[in-house]
């Protein structure tokens, strides 16, 4: 019997991994699915997978023919990825600890690569899309997500409004600089890849919103606190991270009030882009 006709999975450990994908990482994915050229027998490399989105869901639509490969550096994550093939019942990922600056995959052997919001956190991006364009094959495909610089715009602008009235000038070019480091310019991110021998063929913006009761919600979430809150905290001396804080949490929150609520804009894009032939 074909092991699809089987109900063979535990829905009682099932349930302990259902409701796992964080809404951060939900919208950004469903973008990059929609793009990926669905091919059986290929090579995958999914680049950082944390804790196993898209991987898992790439391995079970391309089917046990293809080779769906994952790194990440976060080795914590890994019993947990592998806790979701062994229920999934995935026969076709493999798992690599370690860096995309530096991939052990052979030259001209991946048809696929694929990166949900993570190329641009990486800590060389030119190293990545060097690897990237060693180890995939001519016309192979990679389709990365990113969220843009104008992301939680509402929030930079309030910190930097702080920043004007207390003139701390040098701390609104240090906002500057971060948002240009963590979110490279489009223009900059595909100027990289055709350096590296990839034509873009499709680029969609997006955007999602979170929202929130106020200020004081928004930063007291898991998320915000688990992602953004230290690289946020370096953005403001030690001294003053609590008045300015205290500050920018009452605006927002004054804001809030008048609004019905606070909003924290999260623009994105889909860059499809393919090696090319040469």
């Amino acid at each position: 019997m074909k092991q699809y006709l089987e109900n063979d999975l535990d829905i009682v450990k099932l349930i302990e991994v259902f409701d796992e994908l964080p809404i951060w990482s939900a919208p950004f994915g469903l973008k990059l699915l929609d793009y990926v050229d669905y091919k059986p027998n290929i090579s995958v490399l999914d680049i950082g997978f944390c804790t196993g989105f898209p991987l898992t869901e790439l391995a079970m639509r391309l089917g046990d023919t293809a080779v769906v490969y994952g790194i990440d550096p976060w080795k914590e994550t890994f019993d947990r990825v592998r806790k979701k093939i062994e229920l999934y019942k995935i026969a076709n990922i493999r798992l690599i600890e370690g860096v995309a600056e530096n991939i052990p995959l052979d030259d001209n052997s991946i048809d696929l690569i694929t990166s949900n919001n993570g190329v641009n956190n990486v800590a060389d991006i030119e190293k990545v899309f060097s690897e990237c364009k060693r180890i995939m094959k001519p016309g192979g495909q990679f389709i990365q997500t990113m969220n843009t610089d104008k992301s939680m715009f509402e929030f930079y602008l309030q910190l930097e409004n702080v920043f004007a009235d207390l003139g701390m000038n040098n701390e609104i070019k240090v906002i500057h600089e971060h948002i240009e480091t963590k979110r490279p310019a489009i223009k900059t991110m595909i100027a990289m890849l055709q350096k590296h021998g990839f034509v873009v063929k499709d680029l969609e913006y997006e955007q999602f919103n979170y929202k929130f009761a106020n200020a004081t919600a928004m930063f007291n979430h898991y998320f915000i606190r688990l992602a953004f809150m230290e690289s946020w905290k370096k953005l403001i001396p030690k001294d003053k991270t609590d008045e300015i804080f205290s500050l920018v949490e009452s605006r927002m929150n004054r804001q809030a009030e008048q609004f019905g609520g606070l909003k924290l804009s999260i623009p994105y894009v889909m860059i499809n882009a393919i090696k090319d032939l040469k």
